[in-house]
C-alpha cells in the first residue's frame, strides 16, 4: 500500500507530516517532483536522523517554482508516463508538490500521480482565512475525480469552527489535529509519529 500526501496549498507542512507518517507507518518516503533546494527528501533525513530510506525523485528541478515552470525552465517536459513507483518492500509514503491542482505540464496535475499509483490521498488542510473553501473545494474535486482519500489531517494552530464546518462536510476522517509546533526537529517528529501511529491503530486501519 502507499498513500500520498498532497494539501490544500503550499507550505502546509507536508514534508513534516510525511515525516511523521513514515516513521509511524515504517515506510519509505519519495518525492516524485522536487522543484528547488535543499531537497524535502533531505528535510525528511534531517527529521529523522537518517532512519527512513528516500528513494530519488523522478524530476530534480532546479528553481523553486510550479513544477511545470521549473521543468520549463530546466528545458525539460515532464510527462506522467515517466513516473514509476520505487521498488520497495515496504508501505511508500509520497510526498505531492504544493495542491493538488499544481500543473506538472499542459494537461496533468500533481494529483494525478496519486491516481496513477492508485495511492490512498491524506489531506493537509491548514487554518487561515479561506482555507474551508480550499479545503472543501479540494475535497469535491478528488471525490468527483475518483481519488480514494483515506482522511484529512489539520496542521497548524486549532481553529475550531474552521475544523467542525470542514469536518461538517468532508464526510471523511479526521485523522489527527497536529497543533501549533514550538520548533521542527527530530524529537518533536518522533512526537507526532508516536501519535499518529496510536491513532493509526485506533482506527483500525
Amino acid at each position: 500500500m502507499n498513500y500520498f500526501v498532497t494539501a490544500i496549498g503550499t507550505d502546509s507542512g507536508k514534508t513534516v507530516i510525511s515525516a511523521a507518517l513514515a516513521l509511524a507507518l515504517d515506510a519509505d518516503y519519495w518525492k516524485p517532483i522536487q522543484a528547488g533546494f535543499p531537497t524535502d527528501s533531505d528535510a525528511i533525513k534531517e527529521f529523522s536522523n537518517d532512519s527512513i530510506h528516500t528513494h530519488e525523485e523522478t524530476y530534480l528541478l532546479q528553481t523553486p517554482a510550479s513544477p511545470h515552470i521549473a521543468a520549463e525552465i530546466d528545458n525539460v517536459q515532464i510527462s506522467l508516463s515517466d513516473f514509476e513507483l520505487p521498488s520497495s518492500l515496504k508501505t511508500l509514503v509520497i510526498e505531492g508538490a504544493g495542491g493538488c491542482l499544481v500543473p506538472i505540464n499542459n494537461n496533468d496535475f500533481v494529483i494525478d500521480l496519486a491516481k496513477k499509483f492508485e495511492s490512498e490521498v491524506l489531506l493537509v488542510s491548514n487554518n487561515y482565512l479561506g482555507s474551508i473553501n480550499h479545503t472543501l473545494l479540494t475535497l469535491r474535486y478528488l471525490k468527483s475525480n475518483s481519488i480514494s482519500l483515506k482522511g484529512i489531517i489539520f496542521n497548524g494552530p486549532e481553529n475550531k469552527s474552521t475544523e467542525d464546518i470542514i469536518m461538517h462536510h468532508a464526510n471523511t476522517t479526521c485523522f489527527y489535529k497536529v497543533g501549533n509546533l514550538d520548533k521542527v526537529d527530530h524529537l518533536s517528529i518522533k512526537k507526532i509519529a508516536a501519535n499518529f501511529k496510536s491513532r493509526w491503530n485506533e482506527l483500525g486501519w
